[in-house]
């Protein structure tokens, strides 16, 4: 709620409720210090991420960029520290049970920056599938286009690129230093995401997109001309020279020295490191060893549906039907077009079921995009860009389209569901509409809640009657699993010695994903200790919180008003969803 509806709210209430006076001014004053505390925040950090702020609307004719320094990153550390001790005074008792949530989450996220600055893993700061020049790259998707002034303000960023990469490098030197190296078996072309984004002409890279869709209506064409021709040039003349140097530098200096062990507790104070990761990303105190056994739980009961789903489907082996699903050239697309054509037919047929299952129902559309070619082949299946109803950008579902020998059919109605609705974007687009303070709109994310919800979309397929057929219910099934052994993967990897081949060889024998697939997610996990523990995590929460409120509920229980709750207040720790839904169902007893 935003400080000013809750004022309104409170002098209304001194109409209706005889408390003392006292008291109510307490109240008030207490969520006013809180609200400045928040409108201070996230009014500086659109300061310090200004292409986050153009994304909202904001303009910004000057095209400034965000600062990448490790003294930058410092600064914004000592202001979480300020506001921490401003939010310690604050009674929380004193507040609302809306601005108790909103108290709970800053503090959570201020706690969670300071901490992170005290390793040296911050200076990590790329991934096997990511990196400042693709980030810089795909930062037009999410800018308006709407007038020249726009496209003035994104050349203005490009010509700033130069800074922006000097910067991440002198950061990226510091991990060289510190030891804090990506490992060399999650890394292998790598460079390929650096001299993808190379081209001689300018009017073919990426950077030149925006460029090459229609004129805004009104736009004079001589105008947009030669804004079109002042990108080719900055592309040339700033763009491309420090991508061709970010090249030489990966290739002549950090991949020679890249690690050679994969788990992060190899690096030093690796092990807390990871402890802290396992903690942000699952938002509970569960240590490494429980959610070990945890995966290897869930691995064993979706192990034994998957022998029922092969019986069903024929085969006498649950490993006979994954060889078929795996080499039947039936289940495979033959052309990019063929492959998105199928996920265009399937996204629209679940679209048709959604007042079904949810509802209220995210007003912005999505839609469907191939994952940018210099990238595809080592990054994953498919993933989702959030769109901007502020500025009139929709959702976006990426899908891969290399290697369609090994992008099957049968994955596609898991994958949408989780990816596009009613996974991601339905509940990152009703987040942006929730009457709630920005940060909490736009700045929390919280993982286990995100990809949890995306995991368990997956299993709204059952009730929307998408798993049709025995492959597409393996699918889902081997979907699933995928996401219980990343709970032994990342775990084995980072606190459990395990070497990249084992962590391979656990999820070929478990899973029915494709060995491209495979080898790109543990690439991922090597690279990006913690966050692949949150899905399952925060998808086992959700369905504990289900069969709470069908038990006690019996025939009050509403599937649809039960999502709501869930969604309802956007992206929470875990904790704080309990007590949510627990609140909701205290009320319809």
């Amino acid at each position: 709620m935003r400080r000013g509806h809750f004022a309104i709210l409170v002098s209304l209430s001194t109409l209706a409720i005889s408390a003392p006076l006292h008291a109510q001014n307490s109240e008030s004053q207490k969520s006013s210090e809180l609200h400045q505390i928040i409108d201070d925040f996230w009014a500086y950090n659109l300061e310090q991420y200004p292409e986050f702020a153009s994304s909202l609307g904001i303009d910004d004719p000057d095209g400034q960029v965000s600062d990448y320094s490790l003294e930058a990153e410092d600064k914004r550390v000592e202001k979480a520290k300020m506001w921490l001790t401003q939010l310690d005074k604050i009674e929380q008792n004193s507040l609302s049970e809306d601005d108790k949530t909103n108290y709970g989450i800053l503090r959570r996220s201020l706690a969670e920056q300071v901490e992170a600055s005290s390793y040296g893993q911050r200076t990590i700061n790329f991934t096997n599938r990511s990196g400042w020049h693709q980030s810089f790259a795909s930062m037009q998707n999410n800018l308006p286009f709407r007038n020249a002034e726009d496209y003035q303000t994104y050349i203005n960023r490009l010509k700033k690129y130069g800074m922006v990469h000097r910067q991440s490098i002198a950061v990226a030197n510091q991990a060289l230093e510190g030891g804090y190296v990506q490992p060399c078996v999650s890394m292998v072309g790598y460079e390929t995401s650096i001299s993808g984004l190379i081209k001689e002409d300018p009017k073919e890279s990426r950077f030149f997109e925006p460029f090459k869709r229609t004129k805004p209506e009104g736009m004079d064409q001589t105008a947009f001309d030669n804004l079109a021709a002042t990108a080719a040039e900055a592309i040339s003349t700033n763009i491309n020279p420090a991508l061709k140097e970010h090249l030489d530098w990966y290739t002549g200096q950090y991949a020679p020295n890249c690690a050679k062990e994969p788990g992060v507790s190899a690096q030093p104070g690796g092990d807390k490191y990871y402890d802290f990761r396992i903690r942000q990303m699952t938002t509970t105190e569960k240590s490494a060893d429980e959610i070990h056994n945890i995966g290897l739980s869930e691995v064993a009961r979706i192990r034994a549906e998957m022998v029922e789903v092969a019986k069903k489907a024929g085969f006498e082996t649950r490993e006979a039907f994954i060889e078929d699903l795996r080499t039947n050239p039936k289940y495979y697309a033959k052309t990019p077009e063929e492959l998105m054509e199928k996920v265009a037919r399937v996204t629209k047929l679940i679209d048709g079921k959604m007042p079904s299952i949810i509802g209220k129902l995210a007003r912005l559309p999505y839609g469907i995009k191939e994952i940018p070619a210099e990238t595809a082949e080592g990054t994953t299946t498919a993933y989702y860009n959030p769109g901007s109803p502020d500025v009139g950008i929709a959702g976006f579902y990426y899908v891969n389209t290399s290697k369609l020998d090994q992008r099957p059919f049968w994955e596609i109605p898991a994958l949408s569901v989780h990816e596009a609705v009613p996974g991601h974007h339905m509940q990152i687009a009703l987040q942006q509409e929730l009457d709630m303070p920005d940060f909490r709109k736009h700045g929390a994310f919280f993982t286990a809640f995100v990809e949890g919800w995306g995991l368990y979309s997956e299993r709204l397929g059952i009730e929307m009657g998408l798993y049709d057929t025995p492959a597409k219910d393996m699918g889902r099934l081997s979907y699933e699993m995928w996401r219980a052994t990343r709970l032994v993967v990342d775990t084995g990897i980072h606190s459990k010695g395990w070497s990249k081949q084992r962590a391979i060889d656990f999820m070929t024998d478990n899973t029915a994903l494709s060995p491209a697939n495979i080898e790109a997610e543990v690439n991922r996990y090597i690279s990006w200790p913690g966050q692949a523990l949150a899905y399952k995590m925060g998808e086992l929460k959700i369905r504990e919180l289900r069969t709470k409120a069908t038990e006690e509920l019996g025939a009050k229980f509403d599937l649809r008003e039960f999502h709501d709750v869930v969604l309802g207040q956007g992206a929470v720790p875990l904790d704080i969803l309990e007590a949510q839904v627990n609140r909701w169902i205290k009320g319809k007893k």
